[in-house]
C-alpha cells in the first residue's frame, strides 16, 4: 500500500507537475476545490503555495458539517435535550456551536450522546437499548447517505423499533449550480470531490459543464492527484474547452456507484435543503420517503425548526462560497480559534479555516 501511496507522493513528478501548470495558467484564474479532504490535502502539502500568481485555489462546500445549518444544529441540540433519548452523531457534529450551546455542552450536562463511526454502529446501540430511542444525526454528501439508508433498511429488516434517522443530507450537484448562479461567485474551475464522485459518477457534473460552460476535473486525494487536477484544468480554460475529465481513475468511472445509489433512492428523496452560506437550494437536500416515514427523526419527535443566522462576525458562510478565505475573516485565529470555535469551518477536520489555521500559522 505504502509503495503505491509513494507514487503519488513522488517529489520529482510534483515539480513537473508545477512546472506544467505554470506553463497552462497564462491567465489569471480561479480553480474551487469541493472537498473538504482536498481543502486538507492542499494545505498540508503547501499546494497553494506552489502555484504561480495566474491561480488561486479556493475553498468551497465540501464540509458536510459546515454547510449544515445554524438551524439544523439547533434541532439537533434541542433533541438531545430529550428525555429517554440517545443520540449518536459523528465526531465532527459535537464541538459545532449552536446558537446558545453544544452537543458537547449538552453531553456535559447530562444528554446521552454518543459518537458513531457509521448508521450501522447506532442500530446496534437501538438494539442493546430496547426502552430507549436511538436517533442518528444524518448529516453527509451522497459519500454517507447510502451507509445511511442501508442502516434504515438492516432496522426495517430486523424489525427494529427505536431506531430513526434526522436526514440532514446534503446534495453536492445542486450546490454547484446554485454557485455558478450567483454573481457574487466567480469560479472558472471545480476539483470536484474524489469521494462523492465514487458514488455519483464523473458525469453528474456533465449537465453543469455544459450548461455553464466551466470545466470540471475529478481529483484524488494524494499531492500529484490534485496538481494533476490543477494542470488539467488549466489547459481545459487555456483551450476554451468546458467538459468532465477523471484525474482519479483508480477510484472513480463515469457511472459512479449504482447499487449505492438504488439503496440511497430507495430510502430517501431530493428535497429542498438549506446550506450554511449558500441558503435555500432546490432539490440539494434528502427527506425520508414516504414508506420509510416511521424511522425518520424530526416527524418523531417534531422538533420545531428554528430560523438563525450565522454568529456574529463569523464569516463561516462566505468562506464556503469562496467570497472569503480565512483570514479575510474579522474572528479568524483571534476570537475563533480550535479550542475556542465561533463558527464550523474552524471545528470541523474538513473544515477550511481549521486547514488554514493548522497548515498556514
Amino acid at each position: 500500500m505504502l509503495k503505491y501511496l509513494s507514487e503519488y507522493r513522488n517529489k520529482e513528478v510534483c515539480q513537473v507537475l508545477v512546472r506544467r501548470i505554470q506553463s497552462a495558467a497564462l491567465k489569471p484564474v480561479r480553480l474551487m476545490e469541493v472537498c473538504g479532504t482536498h481543502t486538507m490535502s492542499i494545505s498540508r502539502n503547501g499546494i497553494r503555495d506552489l502555484m504561480p500568481k495566474t491561480v488561486a485555489l479556493i475553498s468551497g462546500p465540501g464540509c458536510p458539517v459546515c454547510v449544515t445549518s445554524q438551524g439544523e444544529i439547533d434541532r439537533f441540540i434541542c433533541l438531545a435535550k430529550q428525555k429517554e433519548v440517545i443520540v449518536a452523531t459523528f465526531g465532527d457534529l459535537m464541538r459545532v456551536p449552536g446558537s446558545e450551546s453544544s452537543l458537547i455542552q449538552e453531553r456535559a450536562s447530562g444528554a446521552d450522546i454518543r459518537i458513531v463511526y457509521s448508521a450501522l454502529d447506532a442500530l446496534k446501540i437501538a438494539r442493546s437499548h430496547p426502552n430507549q430511542e436511538i436517533v442518528f444525526l444524518g448529516v453527509g454528501f451522497e459519500t454517507t447517505a447510502p451507509t445511511i439508508a442501508a442502516a434504515v433498511l438492516e432496522a426495517e429488516k430486523a424489525g427494529v423499533q427505536n431506531f430513526s434517522v434526522i436526514s440532514a443530507h446534503k446534495l453536492i450537484p445542486p450546490a454547484l449550480k446554485a454557485l455558478m448562479e450567483n454573481n457574487a461567485v466567480r469560479i472558472d474551475g471545480f476539483i470536484c470531490p474524489g469521494h462523492v464522485s465514487v458514488i455519483i459518477g464523473a458525469k453528474a457534473y456533465a449537465p453543469l459543464a455544459e450548461t455553464h460552460r466551466v470545466p470540471f476535473v475529478v481529483a484524488g486525494f494524494e499531492p500529484v492527484d490534485v496538481l494533476q487536477a490543477i494542470y488539467m484544468l488549466a489547459k481545459q480554460i487555456e483551450s476554451q474547452r468546458a467538459t468532465v475529465e477523471i484525474a482519479y481513475r483508480r477510484g472513480v468511472s463515469l457511472e459512479g456507484n449504482v447499487n449505492a445509489r438504488q439503496v440511497m433512492y430507495r430510502v430517501f428523496e431530493p428535497c429542498d435543503a438549506n446550506w450554511r452560506g449558500l441558503g435555500r437550494i432546490a432539490e440539494s437536500g434528502l427527506k425520508f420517503r414516504a414508506e420509510y416515514g416511521r424511522f425518520d427523526g424530526e416527524k418523531r419527535f417534531d422538533l420545531p425548526v428554528f430560523s438563525v443566522s450565522e454568529p456574529q462576525g463569523c464569516s463561516c458562510g462566505d468562506i464556503l462560497m469562496g467570497i472569503k478565505s480565512p483570514p479575510q475573516c474579522s474572528l479568524y485565529a483571534e476570537t475563533c480559534t480550535p479550542a475556542h470555535p465561533v463558527g464550523p469551518c474552524m471545528v470541523s477536520t474538513e473544515g477550511t479555516c481549521a486547514a488554514y489555521y493548522k497548515y498556514s500559522i
